[in-house]
This record gives C-alpha cells, structure tokens and sequence, in this order.
C-alpha cells in the first residue's frame, strides 16, 4: 500500500491505516455511511459510487479495507443513509439509497423494497388537450400550438406526429426527484431506535416516510429546491428539519408547520452544512464557515484558505467531543470547534467525501475518498488531544468575547443630549485646543533641535547617538556615556566631552574628556565617577555637552536625572 505523506501537525493525533489511490471510489459525502449490517459489532463502510456516471454505478460494501459486496444501481445516487426500520432481533439496520425518484431498501445487502414518490399534480389544460389527442379530436399541429402555450413544446413540425402518436395512449404523468436524504428517529432517541426517511424532492417538497409502511406522514413545501439536509429530533416528540436551498438561503422547519419557520439568507451559496448542538455550520462558495443558532442567529465567521469541497461531523461518543471536517480545494481537511481550528489533515489528493465515527472496532475511524477515486483511512490515536486554543494565525479569542456593556444612565442620556444641542461649539473648541497643542509640540521640539537636547545629533556632517547609564547606590556614582558615530562610513574627529553639575553637591573626576576619533558603527563608552558631597537627601540634574572644536553650539545635550545618595559622604 503507498504511503501517505506525512505532516508533522497530523501525525501526532492520527495513524495512517489505509491507503488505496485506485480503489476507484468516486462519491460525496452524501452517499457514504458507516453500519453494523450483520449486528456482530464491526461496523462495515458503505458507499454510494458514481462510477463514470453513466456506468459502474454501484453500492460497495467494505470490510476493513476488503470490498465484500457490490449491487447495480439503476441511476446516480443522490443520498444514502442507513436506519433501522422495525424492532425485530437481531437489530441490523436497513440501507437506503435515493436515486432519481426512487428508493432502494437493502436488508442484508439484499433488495428489500422499492419506494417511488408520489406524482405531482398534471397541468388541468395539459391534462385536457392530451385527452383530445388521444381521442383524435385534434391533429398534431393543433396540439402543439396549445402545448407551446403552456410550456413550448419545442419539436419540428416533421417530427410532431410521431411523438403524438408515441405517447398520447399513455397516461400523463408528472413525476419529481429527489435531491437529498436524511433520517428521524420516530420516538425513542436511542442509537438502534427505529427511524424516518426525511426526504428533500425537486419539487421544493420534504416528505417524512413511515419506516414499516413506506406512507408519507408529513409534506412540507419549500420557497426552493433542498440541497442539503440536517435533521435532529423525534418526529413524535418535536423535530428541526435544516435544509440548504439553491436560491442560498437556509430553512428550519418544526413539527406542526408546513412552512419555514425561519430563514437565514447567505452571502453566497452553501457548499456543506452540518449541525453540533444547536447551532448550524454552513461552508459556503466564498470560503468562509459560518455559525448560526437554531433561530437564525449568526454567530461567527471564518475565512478558509480555499474552497469547500465538503463537510463532515466528527462526533466522538467515548470522548463527548464534537467538531467540523472541512475538506478544502488544496489537499486539506481541517478540524474546527466553534470557530477554533485545532487539526490540519494534509491528504495526497482533494478530499471529496468525509466520515467520521466506528468502523470495524475502531470508534476514532476517519474515511475520506478523493477526487482521483482513492480511499483514505486514518484512526484517531487513543492518546490524542485536541486544545481549545486557535492555531491558526490571528487576533486572539478574547478579541471575539463581548465586553459586559453597562445600560444607558441618566446622566449618559443628558450627556449625550447636550453634546446633540453643543455639537458645533464643542467641536470648534476641540479644532482650538488641538491647534495649541501642535502649536507647543512644534515649539519644543524647535527649541530641542536649536539647544541640541535631542539624544541625537540634528546634523548631517556629524551624526551621533549618546545615552548615559547611572550605577551605585550612593555617595559614590558610576555615571557612563555611549557616544557612537552612526554615519556610514565618514568618522568624526575632535570631539570633547563635558559636564556641568551643582559643585556644591557634587564633584566629578574626570569632568572633561576629549574624543580624537569617532569610527562609524563603533560604541565608545566613557567612564566617569561622582560623589555627593552632602546628606540632606537631595539630587539634582548632571548635563552632558558634546562639543566640537570650533563651534560654539553643542552636538549633543544630555540632561541626567541623579538619584537620591542611600549612604553618607566621607569626611
């Protein structure tokens, strides 16, 4: 088996079981389910193949990474779900598959029952100018004229008599198809609980089957054609049905209401959807991951660094954890809780189908099939562990946490009032004093460039840099000077270094120095000693003068803040 390439962020939380990239598996997340079909405790991978989509459209039945079964289907898979159907021993569940109008009921991988939808409602005129047909009372071209006011019947006139002729003894019939296929436990929320077919049709209905009967218990009417179906709840009980619809809107459906009953309009259209607790994620065409309540609510937002190609749920039972499979356009699957991504999943191909649950005895089992037809198996390690925090870059999470906002006081509404009624004076006011303190900045710092206070020199023949560090705790100070030369590559020659203190407070030893040379790049520090002279715990400012010979106005100027002498001077 070809080894998958490993990344360094997945191998720590997943071993790599299996890996076929010929398993000529081609399928969504839709048609792919995981089941104990013979009720001995392995649960077996069930899948949908589309084959070419013309032919080798087939239900696959793996064991371990051994295909055991194979049945022909008629047409494209459009859903598959397994679901127990009755309370009979031993508790193996039934597989059902949507194909065009139909559905196909396995037990035991063997055809169980065919369902076929109920026929939709024929157009009355269209109904009556078939019957005219089929009697005679009108020639084809007669029939074609009153079809084409209704839907356009678009036939060339040579070919009108034979279709005419074809079809006009048989009965009219408008049939639909469906588009999505879910399932409702029908009283009890046990895991082996017998189960409803939820069924999404072309026709922009929902239709809720008896599991024994196979009788349409509920039909609810959508604004657009379903896509994409969550459903959770009993149908017994109460139920939410959350649908995805090709105009991009999202609908919740409840027990007792035929009609949405509430509507989440997207920016774009939805690519996956997948419900943890109560709230909805939706991947959408734009790349992003959106998070509503139940209610419509939008939560969060986040941006992927690709499209969505699909989704999946990674419900953990053993653990009670939960999170999102996103599988991305660039050969990734990432994992997300809340609005957090916790696992990067690199993949050899782009991941077209997603599964997480048992399989065989492995509960943490992660089955993926690819664009190329591959399969993909890798298992949870039991020493896994996902954090809450964020790995992908940022601003952090406290950022998206909403801060506690007080409510309005009265004396914020009459504040806020007189701020409406003073809008104009309180402005102009603000323009002034903001006016002045440019004004005193642009001053100071004037005065600073002419008195050369800045710790840089403001002159281009001679750029230098100075700080000074202060040591010891008293009377006795180590007082050091860094002067450098921060021109590139022009030294600086005939410096001097000098002080200017309180004599009577202090005395300095050396205090002047002169400076031959200044290399570019170099630090030069210059080492002086002062000793305070009194007790009376008072300090005072030591100023640094850089001079050059031949100018009356410093470099530099430094302005150092002594500290209070902690011991006494010597006598």
């Amino acid at each position: 088996i070809p080894r998958i390439p490993l990344d360094t962020d997945s191998c720590t939380r997943w071993l790599d079981a299996h890996y076929d990239p010929v398993a000529n598996l081609y399928t969504f997340s839709s048609c792919i389910a995981l089941a104990d079909l013979h009720g001995d405790g392995e649960n077996k991978l069930v899948v949908g193949d589309l084959g070419t989509g013309a032919c080798n459209i087939k239900l696959k039945v793996y064991k371990g990474t051994s295909l055991v079964s194979e049945n022909t289907l008629l047409d494209l898979p459009t859903g598959l779900v397994s679901f127990h159907m009755d309370q009979h021993e031993p508790r193996t569940p039934a597989i059902a598959v949507a194909s065009g109008p139909f559905i196909y009921v396995y037990k035991n991988l063997r055809p169980y029952f065919k369902f076929t939808l109920p026929p939709l409602e024929v157009n009355p005129l269209e109904q009556e100018v078939w019957t005219q047909a089929k009697e005679d009372m009108i020639d084809p071209m007669s029939l074609k004229e009153m079809l084409e006011g209704i839907r356009f019947l678009m036939l060339d006139p040579q070919e009108m008599e034979t279709y005419v002729n074809l079809h006009k003894q048989q009965p009219l019939r408008r049939q639909t198809v469906i588009t999505c296929i879910s399932t409702l436990k029908k009283n009890m929320a046990e895991e082996d609980a017998v189960s409803c077919l939820v069924i999404g049709a072309e026709s922009k209905d929902i239709y809720v089957l008896d599991p024994e009967a196979f009788t349409v218990l509920s039909k609810m009417s959508l604004p657009s054609v379903p896509t994409l179906i969550d459903v959770t709840g009993q149908f017994d009980v109460e139920f939410r049905i959350t649908v995805a619809c090709r105009n991009g809107n999202i609908y919740i459906l409840r027990r007792d209401s035929p009609k949405p009953k509430y509507c989440i309009e997207l920016t774009s259209h939805p690519v996956g959807l997948v419900r943890i607790g109560k709230n909805v994620v939706v991947g959408c065409a734009q790349e992003t991951l959106l998070s509503y309540t139940q209610k419509g609510k939008k939560l969060w937002t986040v941006y992927l660094p690709a499209p969505v190609m699909t989704m999946g749920l990674m419900d953990h039972h053993t653990r009670g954890f939960q999170a999102v499979l996103v599988g991305l356009s660039n050969c990734q699957v990432q994992l997300y809780r809340d609005k957090n991504l916790l696992n990067i999943v690199k993949t050899p191909d782009v991941v077209t189908s997603i599964c997480f649950g048992r399989f065989g005895r492995e509960d943490g089992s992660l089955i993926m099939t690819t664009k190329g037809g591959g399969l993909i198996v890798k298992i949870l390690k039991r020493t896994a562990v996902f954090d809450d925090r964020d790995t992908a870059p940022g601003p952090p999470l406290a950022q998206s946490i909403r801060l506690n906002v007080p409510k309005k006081t009265k004396l914020y509404v009459d504040q806020t009032m007189r701020e409406r009624e003073n809008a104009v004076a309180m402005h102009r006011a603000f323009q002034m004093d903001l006016s002045r303190l440019r004004l005193a900045s642009a001053r100071a710092y004037v005065k600073a460039l002419e008195s050369s206070l800045t710790p840089m020199s403001a002159s281009l023949s001679e750029p230098l840099k100075m700080n000074a560090v202060v040591q010891g705790l008293g009377p006795s100070f180590k007082l050091t000077l860094n002067v450098q030369n921060t021109a590139a590559c022009r030294p600086v020659m005939n410096l001097a270094v000098s002080f200017l203190y309180d004599e009577a407070l202090y005395s300095m030893r050396p205090s002047f120095f002169k400076i031959p040379l200044l290399v570019p790049g170099l630090n030069y520090p210059i080492d002086a000693f002062v000793e305070c002279l009194v007790d009376k715990g008072i300090s005072d400012i030591i100023k640094v003068f850089v001079l050059q010979q031949g100018k009356s106005a410093p470099l530099l100027t430094a302005h150092i803040n002594m500290p209070v002498s902690e011991g006494l001077p010597l006598n």
